[in-house]
């Protein structure tokens, strides 16, 4: 492939990248004036079906995102001796510091590489027009 093919897969992308942009854009806006329109409270969880007489079926699943302090939990757990609720309650994600782990040395990282799983993720790509 020489460089003109290139640049033109790239500007595309860029065309591409811009109208992804601008439809999730219009998506959203499209669903905040739906919520409004039917009085959605975002406050709440659960699912709303709507028909509407044209026969089309709106169904809005309304979530709210729960974030948990773990050294928080850890504290109120030792504070009132609920330990074993930790692991009931919580889910535990232990996840892989790769500064600490390139810097570990590999007899370290050697015990624990059986309980870490590899596989590569998709690029990602930032193409940006330059001024030259």
């Amino acid at each position: 492939m020489d460089f003109v093919d290139l640049e033109m897969l790239a500007r595309m992308w860029q065309v591409a990248k811009e109208d992804e942009r601008a439809a999730v854009a219009k998506r959203r806006e499209l669903e905040d004036q739906m919520s409004k329109a039917l009085g959605v409270d975002a406050t709440r969880e659960g699912t709303e079906t709507h028909m509407l007489p044209a026969g089309l079926q709106i169904k809005i699943i309304s979530r709210l995102d729960r974030k948990v302090d773990a050294d928080k939990a850890q504290e109120l757990a030792a504070e009132h001796d609920m330990g074993m609720a930790l692991s009931t309650l919580f889910r535990w994600k232990p996840e892989i510091d790769m500064a600490a782990w390139r810097k570990a040395p590999a007899d370290v990282t050697a015990i624990f590489a059986g309980a870490v799983t590899v596989k590569p993720g998709r690029p990602s790509f930032t193409i940006a027009t330059k001024e030259q």
